[in-house]
């Protein structure tokens, strides 16, 4: 049974590829409108036709009876379905072989204290690492002056969704919260029995339609650059670009830097930040010599 609150569902392939039929317009794939449809997107068999396999044997896929299908057949799809890079991707890790194993347990995501010394040492730039749930595992000052006006500051999806203040601090919030929910989806293709994954889609599914619609679409991505527009309530606007990184010594872990381009409204408004969450230096008393904060 295919679900959209669990990532570990048995037939995620039979999901993705019914969310992405559903998405193309028969005009989309240069098939001649021929009146209303009782379902949006296109039918099994037009898929089919233009993958160039028989309605059957799509069917089988979507329904999760096909658990073998070759390379030439998930290319003929991908084409068919008009498929990005990243998820065409994910359609090769959901449609690979899998054997249900033992439900984990939860695992504790831990920073290298090394690499929370070198998020320390940047001042001038926010800088947090995520897990593969978009569990926020470390930050450094700055990111957290950013995202101070959360009351969820643990995780970047229940951030987004379920924190009144996600609203007002992102002034592209429709845009934010795809970009979440993407990243999310392309993380359950990689590791689908990750017991953190599945605890938080079931939160955010009971908690948020918004995630709920979002989840069932099966857009992919995955976090590596591009600009993100801010609203801080203490300092205001800002436009900040991010890039990410990987964790070469925790490769499910990811480094995120934000930066504002030189020289414009956006790096004096962080640099305000900046000062304001800076920690006072201490004060030495001149008779003394006692050091105060």
């Amino acid at each position: 049974m295919d679900t959209d609150k669990d990532p570990a569902a048995g037939n995620a392939l039979g999901g993705f590829l019914r969310a992405r039929r559903a998405r193309l317009r028969p005009e989309d794939v240069g098939i001649p409108f021929s009146g209303r449809r009782r379902v949006p997107g296109l039918r099994r068999e037009e898929v089919a036709t233009l993958a160039g396999v028989s309605t059957d044997y799509y069917t089988r896929l979507e329904q999760g009876r096909e658990r073998h299908p070759s390379q030439q057949i998930l290319e003929a799809v991908a084409r068919a379905l008009q498929l990005d890079e990243e998820a065409v991707a994910h359609l090769y890790r959901v449609a690979g072989p899998t054997t249900r194993r033992t439900r984990r347990a939860p695992r504790v995501e831990r920073v290298a204290p090394h690499l929370q010394q070198l998020l320390d040492t940047w001042s001038d730039t926010p800088a947090l690492v995520l897990g593969p749930a978009l569990d926020i595992l470390a930050r450094n000052r700055l990111a957290g002056a950013l995202y101070a006006g959360f009351t969820h500051s643990d995780n970047l999806l229940r951030m987004t969704f379920l924190d009144p203040a996600a609203r007002h601090f992102y002034r592209e919030w429709d845009r934010a919260a795809e970009s979440t929910v993407a990243t999310l989806r392309r993380a359950a293709g990689i590791d689908p029995e990750d017991p953190r994954l599945s605890q938080l889609v079931g939160e955010l599914s009971m908690k948020s339609a918004d995630f709920r619609v979002l989840w069932a679409r099966h857009d992919v991505r995955g976090k590596t650059r591009e600009a993100k527009l801010f609203h801080h309530a203490q300092v205001g606007d800002l436009e900040l670009h991010y890039e990410s990184f990987t964790v070469n010594s925790a490769p499910a872990q990811q480094l995120v830097v934000y930066q504002a381009e030189p020289g414009t409204a956006s790096a004096d408004t962080l640099a305000l930040l900046g000062s304001l969450s800076a920690s006072p230096l201490p004060v030495q008393d001149a008779a003394t010599g006692a050091v105060s904060d």
